[in-house]
């Protein structure tokens, strides 16, 4: 127990509140029997079936709801009075069979020099190469220019590249950008067109973050009231009340330029 008198079961409890996530959505995403996580919530931790996978599940529970698992973790030995047992190598890796070393055996002087004959040949093969590729290069001569003609000096600049050779570039009207200040903590997830995850977890109280992606932005925000939001430049400030969880999707015109 904390000097705040917080528990590990009302920490959890407090995280996953802000997360706007239930106890059944929790248990889908960690994969932990909703049983286990109300007994975890209480600090009953006997429901785990061994200090062993109550440590396991209280770090897989801290890391759904962007807590430290490792501090969470440490706090569960602290309660039951210290580190855990440590565990003896010489148990965990104990061989069934004795490992026979081999006599040390004289130098293999025949593969030694095939591995050195093998080494000049590709080092032949490739001095050949790359002289051949020079003769070529200087075999390359300008176009001949008909008699009583004069070279136009505008035709001697290079080619233009042809279409298929063209380089995208990235248009700057396709980016999306993000800009979070959290007032109190808050649950935040931050995913681009794709779904891709590019922030999952507490925005923290005075914490100001910012994304960018191409085409969309899905935002979700746990505690709506303690966020407020920048869109491209747009001061949006908050999407809703404190405790309302809120769900936006922002593009590069969003909101109306």
């Amino acid at each position: 127990m904390s000097a705040r008198g917080e528990t590990i079961g009302s920490i959890l409890a407090e995280a996953r509140r802000s997360a706007g996530l239930t106890v059944g959505q929790l248990s889908a995403r960690t994969r932990i029997r909703e049983a286990l996580i109300y007994g975890i919530e209480r600090d009953d931790f006997a429901v785990c079936g061994g200090d062993f996978y109550a440590r396991g599940h209280i770090r897989s529970i801290a890391k759904a709801l962007g807590l430290d698992p490792d501090a969470m973790a440490q706090r569960y030995d602290e309660s039951l009075g210290g580190e855990p047992p440590s565990v003896r190598a010489a148990r965990v890796f104990q061989a069934d069979n004795p490992i026979k070393l081999r006599e040390r055996r004289s130098p293999n002087w025949s593969m030694a020099l095939g591995v050195a004959l093998a080494i000049v040949v590709v080092f032949g093969v490739v001095r050949v190469m790359g002289g051949d590729g020079e003769r070529r290069a200087s075999d390359v001569r300008p176009a001949s220019v008909p008699a009583g003609q004069q070279a136009d000096p505008r035709r001697t600049s290079s080619p233009a590249p042809r279409p298929g050779g063209a380089v995208a570039i990235p248009k700057r009207g396709d980016v999306v950008e993000i800009r979070m200040k959290a007032r109190e903590s808050s649950f935040v997830r931050v995913q681009d067109s794709k779904g891709k995850r590019l922030f999952n977890g507490t925005l923290k109280a005075g914490k100001t973050s910012t994304w960018k992606a191409r085409k969309q932005v899905k935002v979700t925000i746990g505690n709506a009231g303690a966020v407020s939001l920048e869109v491209n430049g747009k001061d949006l400030g908050t999407l809703g009340r404190d405790g309302e969880t809120v769900r936006r999707t922002f593009g590069p015109a969003d909101p109306a330029r």
